[in-house]
C-alpha cells in the first residue's frame, strides 16, 4: 500500500512540470534521482503485475496534467519538458525492454547521476534515457 501511495504521488508530481518554461533541463537533486529511480522500478513492478504500457503511460500523462496547478518549485523531478521526456523515455524502456525492476531502477539511477553533472548553461545535451540492458 505504501508503495502504491508513493507511486501515485511520484506520478502526479512528474506530470505537473510538462509545460514548465525553463530554457534548459533542470539538474535533479540526489533525492530526486533516488525517488525517480524508485518510480521507474515501480513501473517495472506494475508491468510484471500486468499493467500495459499504454495504460501506465496514459496515467502518467493524466497525472502530469493534474500537477500543472502547482507552482513549479513544488513539483517533483520533472521541472521542464526535457525532464518529462527523460522520465517518459525511461518508463517506456521498462515496457519495451523488459528487465527485472531492480535492473531498470539501477540503470535509471546511473543515468540520473550523470544528468546531475550536466552544465547548467545547457552546453551539453541531456543523457539518453537509460536502457537497462546497457547497465549490468
Amino acid at each position: 500500500m505504501k508503495s502504491a501511495v508513493r507511486h501515485i504521488a511520484a506520478v502526479m508530481a512528474v506530470y505537473g512540470c510538462v509545460f514548465a518554461h525553463a530554457c534548459f533541463a533542470s539538474h535533479p537533486s540526489l533525492t530526486e534521482c533516488l525517488e525517480a529511480s524508485d518510480f521507474v522500478g515501480n513501473a517495472a513492478l506494475s508491468r510484471e503485475n500486468g499493467i500495459s504500457a499504454q495504460k501506465f503511460i496514459e496515467r502518467m500523462q493524466q497525472d502530469f496534467t493534474l500537477i500543472h496547478a502547482f507552482p513549479q518549485e513544488l513539483r517533483w523531478f520533472v521541472h521542464d519538458l526535457d525532464d518529462e521526456l527523460y522520465l517518459l523515455g525511461a518508463t517506456r524502456d521498462v515496457f519495451e525492454r523488459p528487465e527485472p525492476p531492480e535492473q531498470h531502477r539501477r540503470a535509471f539511477l546511473e543515468s540520473c547521476f550523470a544528468r546531475m553533472t550536466l552544465s547548467p548553461t545547457g552546453d551539453h545535451a541531456s543523457p539518453e534515457p537509460p536502457h537497462s540492458d546497457s547497465v549490468r
